[in-house]
This record gives structure tokens, C-alpha cells and sequence, in this order.
């Protein structure tokens, strides 16, 4: 919980295919906040998930706040809208009211007002018919080129809806960013190889992220080595390649400039800037310059194709020779194994050093999400020539999982089914659950992407396993770096240190080699024997980014009175042709249904579906506006909304039924009948005075009326299906005063004789009427009374510290007594032992950080009290064999105990107890320490 109390757990769990479903109670009144679900597999980590406990009312609606994602300190206008939607889709009329400020970097002090915190703009207007306010808000009064400022505009828009007042508000965030225009270089080879080109992509976007058409970038290359300008397309990319056939230089810097920079500055404004992209590449070593290249994909790859792959070369006469006939080996990796291995047998012909060839192969879920090839070929000279790339692939699933309604949309209380499809025999998790609860709060789903972040090995990179090192050294001897003297003139070696060579490519790939083949670049010897330089590699040959990529006749009457928040939630076997149908019906709830599922397979493995929706609607019903609980004889507002989505204007009478349960008064005068048109809705509400205790029903119906009264200029028509409707909703009523109760016991030996025992009931002058009740017994058995009133002795722990547990501890005694007698029944064992595990989470509220508990806990800045904590240590102990408790609740109570005893033995007193009947009516040292004795022996502990 969010204490960090384990107030569940589950041992020795079994899954079947992969899966297992659990469930535990939760007391009604829990410690609110975040708990964590842990699960433990053997001898492996463990994986946690959390959720939060909160007290909630489920939103009727959403409010959406759209703005761009960032502006320019240059831009003039903010587009803003402002919507309200319901959860099944439709618009939301109502007063929109929008917020729009820019906050200043430091707020000053309090007494100058919330001027002093914010720039904004404000406006309010009636929605328009799509449930929505537009404008454009001038930036000028936020002054975007000065500083002072956060860099962001804070939007904040509440929607009051129309006939029941119920306010909303979403909020939205703009950035403010002074970049007018930035590059990038999205693909990129990281070497180059001379004499094959240099593949390469660069994007131009302006400061809000959207890319920029139809813009000319230069590129250059060593400054003035090479420069040629590119246009942009529609995404604002545009690939180029670049001839290396004259480029010798170990590392060559590649630029991509837009505009020019402005070279102006002031303390107290924002210069716009034009930012470019810079990248520096190394050559490739190869002893003959002979290369391969593999060209590079920018697209993700789709599963269930076949890709093709273009490899360029050049074989030179030094490395090759009079070779003709070349065997290309290549092998496709993926999640650290060898998926594909493969070769292609390429014909060169005399003179034709360079040119290209194709390979193919298939793109499967097997190979997701990143898939890395190598292609290479030994030389008859032994030099190795290797070239790699990686390839993103499509987060595709082995089990195909696909969920969806027959019908998408139904009326409440009607019938759909819900199909799926999977992998035969494939077992599969369902849930169905109510927008309303994700609007709410968002959680994050499973995806493709996600499920694949979850497996332990992605990609295997160099020579590192765990904790260890696994590269051999070089056995090539070193290469002195001496200058060399030649006609006169000193030639100085260029070192090949930074470049790349074949070995790279295997040990980036993870690859282990055994051969005599060249595959290592010289090694430069050092001034100092016994230390070879580091050798340095890129982390991927090109740079990728890993994105996550709903009848005529009769009037038909619909009563709707079952509105759950999950609708499905089950795990649901799949027959051997890969089908499952499930035949359900719609709850009366007017929303749209959210549904996803996955799946299991001992074949195909894991399978994940798209979320689908059913929209459960009816073009005309009625809602009702309540509170959580009311207290008897206290009037509230009960409001009935009507709604009419049908294609023309209605006249619908609104009523209550009427109940000996409360008094309901309209708040306006009574009409028959009232006018709702396209699109409109009508509010009537009654001032209601609860008469009755607990679960109160109310019910309320609308009609559409079969009469010719028009309603202004627009003819009235009635629905042929869906004319009448329903709703029956429940409303908590709680008692006035406070609840107490009194009880008289008397033990009557008999004899031969009768006998009688008056009983005077006297009720305190100040009763709540309707609340007095009074009841009998009289059993021939001692413990008769007890047996009898079970449901007594049985009650569900709640209150303070003190209550919780004078209503935990009889469930405790109640199952061991009718254990022992033969008499403990599976409905009785399942009614305590709930009680026991709802009661044991609640008394965790009161407990101290020191292991004590108090009568309302530590929030209030109590101290633990030794007689309420003897009494939780005894029962949590007593408890064990019916229930889990943690034992370090048990030791923490007994450690903070011991801490209390004196050196002559007897225990201190410490905190407060209100309930003055929990200890026996005494209040001294030596009772104290007796009652903690006697709950010492009662866990049992040994006597020392």
C-alpha cells in the first residue's frame, strides 16, 4: 500500500499458458494513494506495476484544449480551441470560459497580486453547435522577444454545462522557442568508404517541429572540399549522396546550413537563430581499397513482406585479382542471434571495379524490432571486406490478435457479441471498460513497442558479457610510426587510428571470428611496450531512432439501472480454429466502451490487439445529476436531464416516481410537457427530502409524447423505437445524530418452576425517529447467543484505530470457536476471513513509523499507545492462520513494546486511549503490564 504495508500475497502461483488471473478485496475506506503490485518469479527479478486508490466521481465529459505544440518568438496570432465532448462522442453545450498566460520567470511577492505572476488573456462564450470555442489570441500583449518570461504559454479552459452547472477544465501548454529554422542529420552513414558514395538525409524543420518544403539546404564537406545545395520535399527531408572518389582525409566533417546566424545580442531580447547540423565521419580501412556497402533503408520495414537490399562495391584487381566468380556471404541478426545466413554468387567482370547487386530477405515478427545485417567476402589475398547496417522493423506480434462488435453500437441492455481471432488454442485476457475511467486517469497501454522493451535482450554489442571483458588482444605485430626520408623530402605516416576496419563490424555485431583472414587495421606501436591503444568503434553504422509506432411499433420502454465501470474483465480460451465468441450484453450505461485483449500461445507465443469500441447510445435519454450521500431530512437538488440526438424536435414529459422513501417538490413550476429539438436538451429538477435510511432508489422517466403541439416553428415528431426511457439510479442516506446501542443480558438457571426476567427499555429523550429498534433472544445454550447473532459478531472493521479493531478481533474468534466445534461453514469462513483481510488493511492506517499504533494514526501527531498496540500485536498474531500478515508488523509492535518496559519489569504508559472499556475500566502500571503479559502469551511467546 502506499505505506509500504504488504497486505496481500499470492505463493506458488500456477499459470496456465503463460497466464493466471487474481483478485483480492479492498476495505472501503483504504489508505489513499499509489499501491504496488510485485511479482516474483523463481530465482529471477521481479516486475512491479502500480495503481491508485482515490475517491473519484466519473466524468461526464472531457474537455479538450488544442494549440500548437510551440510557437516562434516571431509568430503573431495562437490559434486556440477549446471543446467539450461526452464519452459517447457527442458535443457538450455550455459556457466556455479561456485562460491564456504567459507566467514571468521570478513572481514577486504575494501583495502584489496575481498581476504580478502572469501575463493573460481572457474570454467567454457560449459553445457552438460542435460543443467548441475557436479564436486567435494576438501574441503581442505577451511580448515573445523579450526576456523575463517562461518560454511557454499556459492555456486553461472550464466548461459550465448547460442545465446542470457541472464545471470542467482541461488545460494545454505551448512552447516558445526562438529557433526559426534547425537541420538535422537523420541518416547518416558514420564512415565512408572512397570511391562508393556518401548516403545521407537531412531534415529542416522550423522551431514548432513541422518540417519546411520546398527550402534549399547546403551541404558541405571540409568547408570548400565539396559543397552542393539540396531542395526539401513535402516532410522537409531531402536525401543526398556525395562522391568520395577523390577523398582520402581519415575523418571529414560534414556541414548542413539553412540561413546565415544573426550575429546580435541584447541582455533584454530574444535574437531569433537559424541552427545547422555538423557530423564527422572516418574513413574505412581496407589494405587493396576494396569495399562493400550496404545502401541504407529510411523506412520501418513491414512484416509479412520481403525487402530488398541494394549493396554497392568495388573489388580492385589488387585484393581480387583475376577473380572472377565472388561468393557474398550475409547473415540477418536480431535479439542477439543469427536469424538468416545466406550467400549470392556475383560474376565481376575485367574492369568493372565498382557496382551494385540485390539481396532479399523476409521481414518477420522474429526479426523486430531492429534488425542488423552483415555482408562479406574473403579475398583471395585473405582480406575480409564487410560492410553493416541496421534495419528497423515493424513491432509486429507472432500471434495475431484481433478483437471486435458485432454490432459497433447498440442500445443499453442490448446484445452484441464480441468476436476474437488468435492463434488456435491460444489463451486470452479480456478487458472492456468505460472511457469515462480513462479520461479520468490515463494509463499507459500495452503496445508492440512496450511488450518488446520488456525482453531482456534487444542486440548484443562488442565483447561485453555482464561483468567481463571477452576481447583477445591482437597478434598482429604493431607498425612503427617513423618518418620517412625520400629525395629529400620527409614523409610523415598517417595514422589509421580512427578509422574503421572489418573487425569493428564483427565486434559491433557481437561476433565472435575464428579465422587467419585479414580483418584487423594496423596497430600503431607505442613508446612503451605492453599497451596497445584503445581501439574505438562507432555504436551503430547509422543512426536510427526506435519509435513506438467503437422496431416499428409498440413504444419500447428502456429501463436502464446497471452501470458498472469494467464490463468485461475475464481470460477466455481460444478453440482450435483460432476463434472465441462472446455473447454479451450492453450495460445501461450511455458511453463508449473501451476493449483490448491478449493473448497467449504455446506455438505462436504472445499476441496483442488493437483497442476497439462500442458505443452504447440511444438518440434520446435521460441522466440524472446526484450527490455521493446525503443525510436524512436535508433537502438536495435532483436533476433530470433530457437529451434529444434524433433527427427532429420531440415533446417529452419528465417524471419522478413517487416513493414513501422521500418528499420531492419541483423547484419550477410543472409543465406537462416540454420542447426538445435537434441537438438540445431539457434540465427539470426537484428539491428532494430524504425520508429513509441507507440505498434510496430513485426513478425517473421521460417520454416522447404522441401529440400535434408544436414546438415553436419546428414540427414535432415521435420516435418509433427508444420513445420512453428509464433511469434508476441509488442514492446513500445517511442517519442523523450519532448511532448507540445498549444492550441487557440475564442468565436464568431454571428449575422445576418457571421463571421470568423483566426487561426495561428506556430511550434517551433526544432518539432520531425511525432509528429505535430493540430485539430478543433466548437460547438454551451459553454460547447460543453468540451462534445465533453471527451476523452481529460479524461486522466489517471501520473508524478510528480503536473502533477497527474492537470489530476485527470477534471474526478472529468466531472462526477458531466454530473451527474447533465441526460447525464453521464455507459461507460463514468467507464472510470473516473478508472481514479479517478489509480490517487488517485499515488498522495499517494507524500505525506509527516506529511500530505502534494510536487511535487515529500519525497524521495528527499522536504517539503510539501500549494498550491499543498490545491489542494489534495479539489479534494481527491471532490472525495468522486465517489471513496473511506481515510479520514485520508483528515484530515492529513487539520491538516498540519491549522498548517500554522498566528495568523492574512492569511496562510504561504511553499515548492515549479513548475507549476506556478496551481496558477493562483500569488505568494503572500494574494492570498495564498484565494485559500486555497476557497478549504476550496469547501470540504465544516463549516465557523468558
Amino acid at each position: 500500500d502506499p505505506q509500504r504495508n504488504r497486505i496481500y500475497q499470492w505463493q506458488g502461483v500456477e499459470l496456465e499458458t503463460g497466464l493466471t488471473q487474481l483478485s483480492f478485496p479492498l476495505t472501503s475506506e483504504p489508505i489513499q494513494g499509489s499501491y504496488k503490485i510485485v511479482v516474483q518469479k523463481s530465482f529471477s527479478s521481479h516486475v512491479e506495476h502500480s495503481f491508485s486508490v482515490e475517491e473519484y466521481v466519473l466524468p461526464k465529459y472531457e474537455v479538450l484544449v488544442k494549440l500548437p505544440k510551440m510557437i516562434t518568438i516571431k509568430d503573431t496570432e495562437l490559434p486556440v480551441s477549446v471543446c467539450g465532448l461526452y464519452t459517447y462522442g457527442k458535443p457538450v453545450p455550455g459556457l466556455v470560459n479561456v485562460q491564456v498566460c504567459r507566467k514571468f520567470s521570478h513572481s514577486a511577492s504575494n501583495c502584489y497580486g496575481k498581476e504580478a505572476e502572469a501575463v493573460c488573456e481572457e474570454f467567454t462564450r457560449q459553445a457552438d453547435a460542435r460543443g467548441c470555442v475557436s479564436g486567435v489570441v494576438r501574441t503581442k500583449i505577451f511580448q515573445l522577444q523579450r526576456r523575463g518570461y517562461e518560454m511557454s504559454i499556459d492555456v486553461q479552459g472550464k466548461i459550465t454545462e448547460d442545465g446542470t452547472g457541472i464545471e470542467m477544465t482541461g488545460t494545454g501548454s505551448c512552447g516558445i522557442t526562438s529557433i526559426m529554422s534547425k537541420i538535422s542529420f537523420d541518416l547518416l552513414d558514420s564512415q565512408y568508404r572512397p570511391g562508393i558514395p556518401l548516403f545521407g538525409r537531412v531534415k529542416l524543420v522550423d522551431g514548432t517541429d513541422a518540417p519546411i518544403a520546398n527550402e534549399t539546404i547546403m551541404i558541405s564537406v571540409d568547408g570548400d572540399r565539396y559543397r552542393g545545395n539540396y531542395t526539401t520535399d513535402e516532410q522537409g527531408q531531402s536525401w543526398f549522396s556525395i562522391d568520395t572518389t577523390t577523398f582520402t582525409q581519415a575523418s571529414l566533417e560534414i556541414r548542413a546550413d539553412h540561413k546565415p546566424e544573426l550575429n546580435c545580442y541584447d541582455s533584454d531580447w530574444i535574437t531569433p537563430s537559424y541552427e545547422h547540423a555538423m557530423r564527422r565521419i572516418s574513413r574505412f580501412y581496407s589494405p587493396s581499397k576494396s569495399f562493400l556497402k550496404i545502401e541504407p533503408k529510411p523506412e520501418t520495414l513491414s512484416c509479412g513482406s520481403s525487402t530488398e537490399i541494394q549493396v554497392h562495391y568495388i573489388f580492385t584487381p589488387e585484393a581480387m585479382g583475376e577473380e572472377k566468380k565472388i561468393v557474398i556471404y550475409y547473415l540477418v541478426m536480431a535479439k542477439g542471434d543469427i536469424m538468416l545466413a545466406d550467400t549470392h554468387d556475383l560474376t565481376v567482370n575485367p574492369g568493372d571495379d565498382y557496382g551494385t547487386f540485390q539481396l532479399t530477405f523476409p521481414v518477420e515478427s522474429a526479426i523486430a524490432p531492429l534488425a542488423r545485417m552483415l555482408v562479406y567476402t574473403t579475398s583471395p589475398s585473405g582480406e575480409v571486406i564487410a560492410s553493416s547496417a541496421d534495419f528497423q522493423v515493424e513491432s509486429c506480434l507472432p500471434n495475431k490478435v484481433r478483437l471486435n462488435f458485432e454490432p459497433k453500437e447498440g442500445l443499453p441492455a442490448s446484445n452484441t457479441r464480441l468476436q476474437l481471432h488468435a492463434s488456435p488454442r491460444s489463451l486470452c485476457a479480456l478487458r472492456a471498460v468505460d472511457k469515462s475511467v480513462l479520461l479520468m486517469k490515463p494509463e499507459d497501454e500495452l503496445s508492440p513497442s512496450s511488450v518488446y522493451d520488456l525482453l531482456p535482450l534487444k542486440e548484443i554489442r562488442g565483447y561485453s558479457f555482464k561483468d567481463y571483458y571477452l576481447e583477445e588482444d591482437n597478434v598482429n605485430p604493431c607498425v612503427s610510426l617513423d618518418n620517412i626520408l625520400l629525395n629529400g623530402f620527409v614523409y610523415i605516416p598517417i595514422s589509421p587510428d580512427g578509422e574503421g576496419d572489418a573487425y569493428d563490424i564483427l565486434k559491433e555485431l557481437g561476433l565472435k571470428v575464428f579465422t587467419s583472414s585479414k580483418i584487423h587495421k594496423p596497430e600503431i606501436c607505442q613508446d612503451y611496450s605492453g599497451h596497445m591503444m584503445e581501439r574505438s568503434y562507432s555504436s551503430s553504422n547509422l543512426d536510427y531512432e526506435m519509435t513506438e509506432t467503437l422496431v416499428a411499433g409498440h413504444p419500447v420502454e428502456t429501463v436502464r439501472k446497471y452501470f458498472p465501470e469494467t464490463w468485461i474483465w475475464d481470460i477466455v480460451p481460444v478453440n482450435s480454429e483460432g476463434k472465441a465468441d462472446l455473447d454479451v450484453t450492453i450495460p445501461d450505461t450511455i458511453t463508449e466502451w473501451k476493449a483490448n485483449a491478449f493473448c497467449t500461445s504455446a506455438d505462436r507465443g504472445f499476441g496483442l490487439s488493437p483497442t476497439v469500441s462500442l458505443r452504447a447510445f440511444q438518440p434520446f435519454f435521460v441522466e440524472l445529476t446526484l450527490p455521493y450521500s446525503v443525510v436524512r431530512g436535508e433537502s438536495f437538488t435532483l436533476k433530470a436531464t433530457v437529451f434529444n440526438y434524433l433527427t427532429a424536435c420531440i415533446r417529452v414529459s419528465v417524471s419522478l416516481a413517487e416513493s414513501t422513501h422521500f418528499l420531492a417538490a419541483p423547484v419550477e413550476n410543472q409543465e406537462e410537457s416540454h420542447c426538445v429539438c435537434v441537438n438540445e436538451r431539457k434540465t427539470v429538477a426537484w428539491a428532494v427530502t430524504p425520508r429513509s435510511l441507507g440505498q434510496v432508489e430513485f426513478s425517473v422517466s421521460t417520454e416522447a409524447l404522441q401529440n400535434q403541439q408544436p414546438c415553436g416553428n419546428a414540427i414535432v415528431e415521435t420516435p418509433e423505437k427508444g420513445r420512453k426511457d428509464t433511469v434508476i439510479r441509488q442514492l446513500l442516506v445517511e442517519p442523523e445524530g450519532t448511532e448507540v446501542e445498549t444492550t441487557y443480558n440475564s442468565v436464568l438457571c431454571a428449575s422445576e418452576k418457571p421463571m421470568s426476567e423483566p426487561v426495561s427499555l428506556v430511550l434517551p429523550e433526544a432518539v432520531v425517529d425511525g432509528s429505535a429498534r430493540a430485539y430478543f433472544s433466548v437460547l438454551g445454550d451459553i454460547m447460543g447467543t453468540a451462534m445465533q447473532n453471527l451476523h452481529q459478531l460479524l461486522q466489517m472493521p471501520f473508524g478510528c484505530g480503536e473502533q477497527n479493531m474492537v470489530l476485527f478481533a470477534p471474526n478472529i474468534y468466531v472462526l477458531d470457536y466454530l473451527n474447533k466445534t465441526g460447525q464453521l461453514s464455507e459461507e460463514v469462513k468467507s464472510k470473516a476471513i473478508g472481514y479479517l483481510v478489509s480490517g487488517y488493511q485499515r488498522q495499517l492506517n494507524y500505525k506509527h513509523w516506529d511500530g505502534s499504533y494510536s487511535t487515529f494514526g500519525p497524521r495528527y501527531g499522536q504517539v503510539g499507545n501500549t494498550w491499543l498496540t498490545a491489542f494489534v500485536l495479539k489479534s494481527f498474531a491471532q490472525a495468522r492462520p486465517h489471513i496473511f500478515i506481515d510479520e514485520k508488523h508483528i515484530q515492529d509492535a513487539l520491538v516498540w513494546l519491549t522498548q517500554k518496559q522498566k528495568e523492574n519489569g512492569c511496562f510504561r504508559s504511553s499515548g492515549t486511549l479513548l475507549n476506556n472499556a478496551m481496558k477493562g475500566g483500569v488505568n494503572d502500571e500494574i494492570t498495564l503490564t498484565a494485559y500486555i503479559t497476557i497478549a504476550l502469551l496469547e501470540i504465544p511467546l516463549p516465557v523468558t
